[in-house]
Formats: C-alpha cells, sequence, structure tokens
C-alpha cells in the first residue's frame, strides 16, 4: 500500500543555509542509481515536488516549499507531479492535469489543498471537482470535458511512470536533477526540505560550471 511518509521526531537542526557539503547522501537525501531525464529546457535545473492532494504532510508542506520556489533564481524551474496509485490519488492527479489543461492550475492548486484539508471536502467525485473549477471562469460542462479528456488521461499515466522511474515510495519528496531524492524521513523534518533541496540545486549548479 502506497503510504505517505511520516515526519521524523527529530530533525537536524539545519541552520537557515545550508552548503551542499555539509549534506551527506543517505542522511539528508538518496542519490537514484540510475538518474531519470530532466524534462525542462536544457540548462535548466529541474526541481521536482511530488505529492498527494489528499496527504497532510504535502498540504504542511506547501507554505515553506512556496516560499522556497519564490526565491529560485531563473536557471531553475520547478516540476509539480501528482503521486498516482489508483484510487483518490488518481482522481487527484486528474483534477490536477485537468485544472492544468484548462490554465487555471496555478490559481486553484493551493485552494485544491485548502478545500480538503481545511474545509474537508473529499473532492474525489467529478461533480463536485466540476463545480469546484467553476470558481475559476470554467463552465462546469468544460470542467467535465477536461477531466474526461484523452490528454489527461495520459499525464496521468506518465506521472505514474514518472514516480516508478523516481523509486519514490511515499509523498512529498523533492527531487533535484533527476538524482537526489529528498523526503521527510532524510530530511529530519518538512521545514528542512527545501534547505537541503536547494543545497543540492547548488552542487549541480557548481557541477556544471567546472
Amino acid at each position: 500500500m502506497f503510504k505517505t511518509l511520516m515526519t521524523a521526531l527529530a530533525g537536524l537542526g539545519l541552520s537557515a543555509a545550508v552548503s551542499a557539503q555539509e549534506l551527506v547522501e543517505g542522511q539528508h537525501y538518496t542519490l537514484l542509481e540510475s538518474p531519470v531525464s530532466t524534462q525542462v529546457e536544457e540548462g535548466q535545473i529541474e526541481v521536482t515536488e511530488a505529492f498527494w492532494f489528499g496527504c497532510p504532510h504535502c498540504y504542511r508542506l506547501q507554505a515553506p516549499v512556496s516560499e522556497w520556489f519564490e526565491t529560485l533564481e531563473d536557471d531553475v524551474s520547478v516540476v509539480h507531479l501528482p503521486a498516482t496509485m489508483g484510487g483518490d490519488w488518481n482522481t487527484h492527479a486528474t483534477a490536477f492535469y485537468a485544472a492544468e489543461s484548462l490554465g487555471i492550475r496555478d490559481e486553484l492548486h493551493a485552494d485544491f489543498f485548502s478545500a480538503i484539508h481545511e474545509d474537508g471536502r473529499s473532492l474525489t467525485e467529478a461533480d463536485e471537482i466540476a463545480e469546484f473549477f467553476s470558481n475559476y471562469g470554467v463552465s462546469t460542462e468544460e470542467a467535465k470535458q477536461a477531466l474526461g479528456a484523452f490528454s489527461v488521461r495520459s499525464d496521468v499515466n506518465k506521472a505514474h511512470s514518472r514516480m516508478r522511474e523516481m523509486r519514490l515510495m511515499g509523498v512529498p519528496a523533492l527531487v533535484v536533477d533527476g538524482r537526489y531524492v529528498i523526503t521527510p524521513s532524510t530530511a529530519g523534518s518538512l521545514e528542512n526540505m527545501p534547505q537541503i533541496a536547494d543545497a543540492l540545486v547548488e552542487r549541480v549548479r557548481a557541477e556544471r560550471a567546472e
């Protein structure tokens, strides 16, 4: 059963700024034996955020990781990867890609999380999701068409393949440059995840400059 990763009980006590030299493989991050191909433009450093809208840890991570995303330099591209392991996971992944196809993903993303974790909504039925989408300038008919679109189903399948390639056994997770995987367990806390990812971005940048 695919489960959300539990936050480690004890944090690492990381400082606000962590250097790449301080990071230890197996302690702060794991390294994929077979790096996956990145999906960003040449020269960009990819940061993938794997999440599930229904995951409380993913919800708690949104504030710190969103603040970090705002600080990233122009050579870093963020890819949001909804986890796809059947049932409600796939339904929410479908909602993510449907919203993306309708051009409302950016404004809807945080609200979708909040509706589930603050308002107690499940958002697992097509009618309910379509009604939610209608708050963002699309009709319920347009929303339902997007939710059932072949292209959206294809995106969900691709996301599932991506999760398997990255060997992700839970969410939330951050993957830097298709190689470095950061989870709550390796980071020691949700709050440490962006700090470690930032240091690994610096490591990739330094590697490419050599």
